[in-house]
């Protein structure tokens, strides 16, 4: 299974929200880097997802799935299991 990695903020229901799909598909094994605080995670974030400066900002290997609604439209095109098998 690839590296996933979620950047989050610690009030978001959408992180929560992503965060749960990945368990009901039997992921729990992810990097979550909380951004809340810090201007210099945000920065990162900013730069790695292409300017996106919303959460969460989801990457599975070099794929950059974008955000929490990006995630569930992989999921219901049934292109996710197969990016997470890669």
């Amino acid at each position: 299974m690839p590296q996933i990695t979620i950047y989050t903020k610690d009030y978001c229901p959408y992180c929560v929200k992503a965060k749960n799909l990945f368990q009901r598909k039997g992921v729990n094994a992810f990097t979550e880097i909380d951004i809340t605080n810090d201007e210099n995670l945000q920065q990162e974030m900013i730069n790695k997802s292409g300017g996106r400066r919303t959460v969460p900002q989801i990457f599975i290997g070099n794929t950059h799935v974008g955000g929490c609604d990006d995630l569930y439209a992989l999921e219901n095109a049934g292109k996710l299991s197969p990016l997470l098998a890669d």
